[in-house]
């Protein structure tokens, strides 16, 4: 399994045919083929299916494009942290983070690791679940900082738990219901849930199935928080979040959290990381001020 065989394949994925992949490569599409084809030799299986549609991956060729692009990932950063030590251009941190962090703790983060880190080049992106474990397992992602069970994440992941964050049935402000004291009273309400992998919406109704207490019959599910958000400050659907995030006042402007009890208990926020993938330099400052904040 050589490199070039390797970034033959990745490139092929990216352009979506093999002829786009050789002229992005500046190579001849025989070239590209021969590497492909000693690729599969080299793995004992087939990758790639060739049909009028274009170019298809196997499931054995999904598989080793997602650790071929981790492993390229992980050499590119080796490469940046050398030339950041030998005085060259600064290094790369992308780290996705959920927005109760982007909300709380993020802006003096930001700050400090500025004063200690002035070359680097920092890309942030949305901290869901669903969006930070690809990233994670490709290589695209040095950490995240997200809401997380660690036994529902793969084996490479692992989870370092910073704090614990209690969430709350919220709506807009003078929402009918806003009195509301148990969960009976709120069951007929409309509801707006994000419902994906590892979601606080997933938390509570599991929690709900857990106590014997009746799931929202009228449940919209919404993977977007901005959209959540508006039918949240502007209709009488009521959602589930965070109390902190949802109380900031700029980020919870127009919405006011119910007293209902009993609350599920907390989720832990925390630091995913790749396992036996050590953080750069610069990605090893950040996430070590977030660490510091969070337990804080």
């Amino acid at each position: 399994m050589k490199d070039h065989q390797l970034k033959a394949l990745i490139q092929v994925a990216e352009s979506g045919s093999i002829r786009a992949a050789a002229r992005a490569m500046n190579l001849s599409q025989s070239a590209l083929t021969k590497a492909l084809r000693e690729l599969e030799e080299d793995v004992g299986a087939e990758l790639l299916t060739r049909s009028y549609k274009g170019i298809d991956f196997t499931p054995a060729g999904q598989a080793l494009l997602v650790r071929a692009r981790l492993a390229h990932a992980t050499l590119d950063k080796a490469r940046e942290e050398i030339r950041a030590l030998r005085g060259g251009a600064g290094a790369r941190v992308a780290v996705a983070l959920t927005p109760l962090v982007a909300a709380t703790v993020l802006p003096p983060i930001l700050a400090e690791f500025r004063r200690t880190q002035p070359d680097a080049t920092l890309s942030l992106e949305e901290g869901l679940l669903t969006q930070a474990l690809p990233g994670l397992l490709e290589g695209r992602l040095d950490f995240a900082v997200a809401l997380a069970n660690p036994r529902d994440l793969p084996y490479e992941v692992i989870f370092e738990p910073l704090a614990d964050v209690h969430a709350a049935p919220t709506g807009r402000l003078g929402h009918p219901l806003a009195g509301a004291e148990t969960w009976a009273e709120l069951k007929d309400a409309s509801w707006v849930l994000n419902l994906s992998d590892g979601s606080m919406g997933n938390h509570f109704l599991r929690w709900l199935a857990a106590n014997g207490i009746d799931a929202p019959r009228n449940l919209m599910s919404c993977a977007s928080l901005t959209l959540m958000l508006e039918l949240m400050r502007r209709t009488d659907y009521i959602g589930f979040g965070p109390k902190t995030l949802l109380s900031d006042p700029l980020f919870g402007a127009g919405l006011q959290q119910f007293s209902v009890a009993p609350l599920p208990p907390p989720m832990s926020l925390g630091i995913l990381s790749l396992r036996g993938v050590p953080l750069a330099t610069s990605a090893k400052v950040l996430a070590g001020l977030f660490a510091r904040r969070l337990r804080g």
